[in-house]
Formats: structure tokens, C-alpha cells, sequence
């Protein structure tokens, strides 16, 4: 019996002694990182490049076009978002998004971002809208994004500006949709960047 508990109190000494040395010579311990040892990471591991696109889209757009990625509110809980050559916009992050409509202006030439602001589609006054729509310059880019309401507010000739600027879902936004948009000034075509 005194034999069997000395070679258990040998190999409890040995396991602790044994796991002591291997966290003190293959783990370094600080609040950012724990480094194992190459072995007992995987002898398959790749060094892989990751490649970063603009705006974290999947794919790279093309040479000599823009970037984008136009984001929709959720409801009244989660605000939109616009990001252009990944410059961020709006977000509710930087805490420049409104309910209702969220428009930014990007020059259609050089990318630089021109205005940005939010229209209350619900409680607000849709002359503002109507105004800002009209003074809008040729050659500039128009990013729209809904948050809770884009619908309740709008009449016929804020409609009709949306549709001069390549909307096709204008004329039918209700309470509650969801929107996304990117038009130009007199945009001969509807545009295929919305939904």
C-alpha cells in the first residue's frame, strides 16, 4: 500500500511538472493573443492572403467603376448604412441616420460625397424633399436608403422626382418598405441598383 501512494504522488508530480514546462515554454499568455506551438496548431496550415475589397463586397468591382454597398434600416431598430469607395457615409455608427429617407450626393466623376441628410417620411415635411430632389446637379450620383418609413409622406411629385432619377419602385413605396436605391440626375434608363 506505502508503495502504490508513492508512485501516485510520483506521477501527480510528474503530470503537474510536465504540464508546468509546456504552458511556461509554448503559450505566452497576455490579454491579446495565446500562441500555441506550430505542432499543435496543424502541419497543414497555409499561409493564405486575404483580400480586402471596398466596402467589404464579395468581389472587387471592375476598373474605372465605383464601389458601393447601400444598406436598408430594419424596421425601427437597426439603421441603414451607405459606404462609397469605401468611405462610410451614413451609418448608425457615426450617428447621421434619420427615419425615413437617408440621402447621400456623390459626384459622379470623382467620387467625393457632396451632402448627405435624412427626411422624416413620417411626421415630416415632404417640400423639403421635393426641394432638396430639384436642386440636385447634373452629373451627381444619388444614394437612398429607407429607415422605419419612406412611404407616409411622399406625394406624386416626390414620386416622379425619384422616377426622374431612375426609380422604378417609387411610385409604389408604402409604410413600412424597405429601400434602396442608387439614381443619377435625368437618368435616360431606370436604374438597376435598386430594391
Amino acid at each position: 500500500m506505502r508503495v502504490s501512494g508513492v508512485l501516485r504522488l510520483l506521477a501527480l508530480i510528474f503530470a503537474l511538472a510536465t504540464t508546468w514546462v509546456f504552458i511556461r515554454s509554448y503559450m505566452h499568455f497576455s490579454m491579446k493573443t495565446i500562441r500555441l506551438p506550430r505542432w499543435l496548431a496543424g502541419s497543414a496550415r497555409k499561409e493564405t492572403e486575404v483580400v480586402k475589397t471596398k466596402c467589404g463586397l464579395s468581389k472587387p468591382c471592375p476598373a474605372n467603376f465605383f464601389a458601393f454597398k447601400i444598406c436598408s434600416g430594419a424596421a425601427n431598430v437597426v439603421g441603414p448604412s451607405m459606404c462609397f469607395e469605401n468611405h462610410m457615409i451614413m451609418s448608425p455608427v457615426k450617428n447621421n441616420v434619420g427615419r425615413g429617407l437617408n440621402i447621400a450626393l456623390v459626384n459622379g466623376t470623382t467620387g467625393t460625397v457632396m451632402r448627405q441628410s435624412t427626411f422624416d417620411m413620417y411626421s415630416g415635411d415632404a417640400k423639403l424633399l421635393a426641394k432638396f430632389l430639384k436642386e440636385i446637379p447634373e452629373g451627381t450620383l444619388v444614394l437612398v436608403a429607407s429607415y422605419d418609413d419612406p412611404g407616409t409622406k411622399m406625394n406624386n411629385e416626390v414620386r416622379q422626382l425619384f422616377s426622374n432619377l431612375g426609380s422604378s419602385y417609387a411610385k409604389q413605396l408604402g409604410f413600412r418598405d424597405s429601400w434602396v436605391f442608387l439614381g443619377a440626375k435625368d437618368l435616360k434608363n431606370k436604374s438597376p441598383f435598386e430594391q
